[in-house]
């Protein structure tokens, strides 16, 4: 995160529960399965894998030959002011932070004004997700890759949203705070969700003039659904209309096409101005990570909204911290914010369809000592919308219980719920205060569950960045503390929708260093129909890299670099064209800010300003990502 918050957004604790942590649980698993230091016999010497699939319950790929044969990048050639790509692959730079929405919009300028940064790409890129739009009428042949290969119209044209995650004061506005509401606007219209319609004409990826092209900001008017619409708990005295989405970091599409972002850490844009007076934090407040001063932004001086010590606003955070949908090929609908999933500090909303047709949706909670969760929908999901209704409304939200024998639960969130009766009067409450609930439950604490991604034959995998403020460290278990993460894997029972999985241990990062396959702080992540799964980094990498992209090949544990970024950036978003030979990805915060790093997307000069952008990657010779 940029230094001039001075606050690690991602790395704060707020869960004074005593459930059991995952420490413990990992410690007991590891020694029963003996998976460390080599005794898996899937994997080389420097990468830590599951035991056998079908032991711990898995179930088996077709296996394939030959899933990574790109050249990876060097760990030499893995630093500096610009990004490294394979040899085999090239990029090209898509709409940088305060370029137009469409062209003809304002052009980007530093520092910009709130009413341009309102029609610009915001900051902070992070998780996106492209909708294919295929149109009879474009050619069917890609312009750059005339081999032979069919291209349909949707894999080079279609509309991105792309979530703006936070940008410091200093990168937006060149201070360290804003010094009126005009500053604020410019903050807050720089986060939120940019829909662009995108194609690729004469071989390079262009945004076009769309109707459905919009910014989704802080001020832009959203509405409620599910069990907490119209509930006393999101209504202030002030009587205002609810407003907004912020820190909008991983995300999903959904199998009817429309677009989840995640609203992460939404505690840190708020403030107390008069706090000894008219302001003290509640156990919610601190479960949550409610402050006086936020993470610096500011808002809450001159915009009231975000001033917890104003009483004509109270109940206003929580309208924040929810999964919010938007149809990307609507510009005239309104955000929802749908409640039935629960209140957290959100990374990810991945869906799939599970038994009966049920929609399932994973959901990781990015604190250290948080949770993962899980919500099942009532019903088919297109029963359900062939009623009227969203699947995402009506359905069970759970929380994930690990067990030292591989197996886990998951708690429903449910008043009936034998832990949570008494303590919540209505579905409601709970929902706001979920982090609460799932501490009543008994859930287990994990290292700052990130992004889920679902492969192909039902394996979830979850990345777990880091928590070094674990204790109780010994030589034979590198978790304790756990500085540089892993990434765990399950499967559900009854096709997603069970209430019991089994879990392993898919990679340990710390097995890396030293080595070329060397990283840390795993992120972003996606699994292909193949079985390689596209890791990406969101932290300090060790042996002088910056943040990066890789590929594992899930059968045999092989780890390949294919980018890596740039100074002071985090590698994050990803999302594929259909046919899998375009990648997007973006960088965000490149050089934190500071021109000295880096200039990217410019050339390196120490001056020019860097800015977060969308990477578009491809193969040389036109084959599949990752191959």
């Amino acid at each position: 995160m940029t230094d001039d918050l001075q606050y690690d957004n991602d790395n704060g604790i707020s869960n004074p529960s005593d459930n059991r942590p995952f420490q413990d649980v990992l410690r007991a698993n590891l020694a029963r399965r003996q998976v460390l230091k080599g005794g898996l016999g899937l994997a080389a010497a420097s990468f830590v894998a599951a035991p056998s699939l079908a032991n711990a319950g898995f179930r088996h790929w077709p296996r394939r030959r030959g899933l990574i044969n790109f050249t990876p990048v060097a760990v030499a050639d893995g630093s500096g002011p610009m990004p490294s790509i394979s040899p085999d692959y090239q990029y090209d730079v898509l709409i940088p932070w305060g370029d137009p929405l469409e062209p003809g919009g304002p052009a980007f300028s530093w520092p910009p004004n709130a009413a341009d940064q309102a029609q610009q790409i915001g900051i902070g890129h992070d998780g996106m997700a492209f909708f294919p739009i295929d149109q009879s009428d474009c050619s069917p042949f890609d312009s750059k890759f005339r081999r032979g290969h069919w291209f349909r119209p949707g894999n080079y044209h279609g509309m991105l949203a792309i979530n703006h995650e936070f940008g410091g004061n200093s990168h937006v506005l060149g201070k360290s705070s804003p010094e009126s509401l005009e500053e604020v606007r410019t903050s807050q219209h720089a986060h939120g969700v940019s829909i662009v319609e995108i194609k690729k004409i004469h071989g390079q990826w262009r945004p076009l003039a769309s109707k459905n092209a919009r910014r989704i900001h802080v001020n832009t008017p959203v509405t409620f659904s599910g069990p907490v619409a119209g509930h006393p708990l999101l209504q202030t005295p002030a009587g205002n209309i609810p407003l907004g989405t912020v820190n909008n970091c991983s995300s999903g599409p959904t199998p009817w096409g429309t677009y989840l972002t995640c609203e992460e850490n939404f505690n840190g844009y708020f403030g107390a101005t008069n706090r000894e007076q008219t302001w003290l934090p509640t156990e919610a407040h601190q479960r949550y990570g409610f402050s006086e001063g936020g993470f610096g932004y500011g808002w809450e001086k001159f915009d009231a909204r975000f001033d917890l010590s104003n009483p004509d606003y109270k109940n206003e955070e929580h309208r924040f911290g929810w999964v919010v949908e938007i149809d990307p090929f609507d510009a005239t609908q309104t955000p929802v914010k749908r409640t039935a999933l629960g209140r957290f500090k959100h990374e990810g909303a991945t869906s799939v369809i599970g038994k009966d047709g049920r929609v399932v949706v994973y959901m990781g909670d990015d604190e250290r000592f948080d949770y993962i969760y899980k919500f099942v929908s009532a019903d088919h999901y297109r029963d359900m919308l062939d009623r009227g209704q969203s699947p995402l409304d009506e359905g069970t939200l759970y929380v994930a219980r690990f067990h030292e024998d591989g197996s886990g639960t998951w708690l429903p969130l449910t008043l009936d719920n034998p832990d949570l009766a008494g303590h919540f009067h209505d579905m409601a409450e709970l929902l706001v205060h979920t982090r609460i609930a799932a501490d009543l439950a008994g859930a287990t604490p994990m290292d700052r569950p990130e992004w889920t991604t679902v492969a192909p034959n039902g394996d979830v995998y979850c990345t777990l960045t880091n928590n070094s403020r674990r204790t109780e460290a010994d030589a034979a278990n590198p978790l304790a503390p756990n500085p540089d993460g892993h990434i765990i894997r399950w499967h559900d029972s009854e096709e997603h929708t069970g209430t019991h999985f089994s879990w392993d241990i898919f990679l340990i990062a710390e097995t890396t260093h030293g080595t070329e396959d060397s990283f840390s702080d795993p992120d972003g992540l996606y699994a292909d129909p193949d079985g390689r799964l596209f890791i990406e980094t969101d932290g300090g990498q060790k042996d002088g890299l910056n943040n990066q992209l890789l590929v594992a090949d899930t059968h045999t544990g092989e780890l390949r670099r294919l980018l890596t970024g740039v100074t002071g950036d985090e590698i994050t978003g990803l999302t594929m064209t259909p046919d899998r030979r375009t990648l997007f990805v973006n960088t965000q915060h490149p050089g934190n800010g500071d021109p000295s790093l880096t200039n990217f997307p410019a050339p390196y000069d120490g001056v020019t300003i860097p800015r977060d952008c969308t990477i578009v990657i491809t193969r040389k010779d036109g084959g599949i990502i990752g191959s």
